[in-house]
């Protein structure tokens, strides 16, 4: 699957050029989509590293909506830098850099991708779990290289099995844990009326009750660190620990003295505070599985991701409003 973006020509001096909205794309595309957004919009690449200026005053007092992801938001730029926005269109289902109550104070409108890459992120928590429950990367090398090494492997079978965060992600991991006969609980931010699975208030008392603990929750402040040293304490040393929610979850320097310990016995993360950068004492623990944040790439989840932003954008300008507003609080 192609990723990378057309190159984009050098920015009109003047938006009065062209009666197509004025967008500015803080992130690359398949080519595709950007020849049929091109289509229908201004387009203007801001990049990672590229600074304001590149764009012309002129160009920048026109921009009516920016297409980011939630990782990143408009950071590093606000929404001052664009007096004419109206629109942040953000591409998946997290938006944690984006204060959405400010931008409504302002009179701009925030969308987001709830639920495009759901199935796929809940297919890498499974595979993730497996691999760390399994011994599946060390047993791999291992054979690969003629080694025959005794291992203390889990099944998943029947285990008690805690998510945090039971959103489209979470329902989808719980959902496939079924297969697996697993008993599930979960924390949020309140227990769901119409969920079967077990609500536990606190995520200590979660992590304490259950085998195997995945997080699946929107990232920023108020889940930063929501998984720290007190809970890993309470995984317990045959507990494991799956992230493909945000790296900032996770304290990083708690889970790295706790798989050094062996106070849990393993981890698989698809996110990591920092990344991509990685601490080269943290890649070389042998209970640690990495993925480098690739949880939802796949090409059905690309397609209903860029299906959905479309989707956003011809119903705001055609003066309907978004499809899927995002909520002020994620979760």
């Amino acid at each position: 699957m192609t990723t990378t973006i057309i190159e984009p020509q050098a920015p009109a001096t003047a938006a009065a050029t062209s009666q197509l909205p004025d967008i500015a794309v803080l992130m690359r595309y398949q080519d595709s989509f950007a020849r049929a957004l091109a289509t229908r919009y201004q387009i203007h690449y801001l990049l990672p590293g590229e600074q304001l200026e590149r764009l012309p005053a002129a160009v920048r007092q026109a921009i009516r909506a920016v297409v980011t992801v939630g990782g990143r938001g408009l950071n590093p730029f606000s929404a001052d830098d664009f007096p004419a926005l109206e629109l942040i269109a953000v591409t998946g289902a997290g938006y944690e850099q984006v204060d959405v109550a400010a931008a409504r104070e302002r009179g701009i409108e925030v969308s987001y991708g709830p639920g495009t890459n759901a199935a796929c992120v809940a297919d890498h928590a499974l595979a993730l779990l497996l691999a760390a429950a399994r011994g599946v990367v060390r047993a791999g090398i291992d054979a690969a290289s003629g080694i025959a090494r005794p291992q203390q492997l889990a099944q998943l079978t029947g285990k008690k099995v805690g998510i945090i965060g039971l959103g489209h992600i979470g329902k989808d991991i719980a959902r496939r844990l079924q297969g697996f006969d697993a008993e599930i609980f979960y924390h949020g931010r309140r227990p769901q009326a119409d969920s079967a699975y077990h609500f536990v208030s606190d995520v200590t008392a979660l992590a304490h009750a259950v085998d195997f603990l995945v997080v699946s929750c929107p990232g920023g402040s108020a889940t930063r660190h929501l998984v720290n040293a007190g809970v890993l304490q309470a995984l317990g040393p045959d507990g494991i620990l799956v992230n493909v929610a945000r790296g900032s979850v996770v304290d990083t320097t708690a889970l790295a003295a706790a798989l050094r310990s062996n106070t849990i016995a393993g981890a698989a993360l698809d996110v990591i505070e920092g990344e991509p950068h990685v601490d080269p004492a943290l890649r070389a623990l042998p209970n640690l599985i990495l993925t480098p944040h690739v949880a939802a790439q796949s090409p059905e989840t690309q397609a209903a991701v860029l299906a959905l932003l479309s989707a956003n954008l011809e119903s705001f300008f055609a003066g309907n409003g978004v499809l899927t507003p995002a909520p002020v609080a994620l979760g």
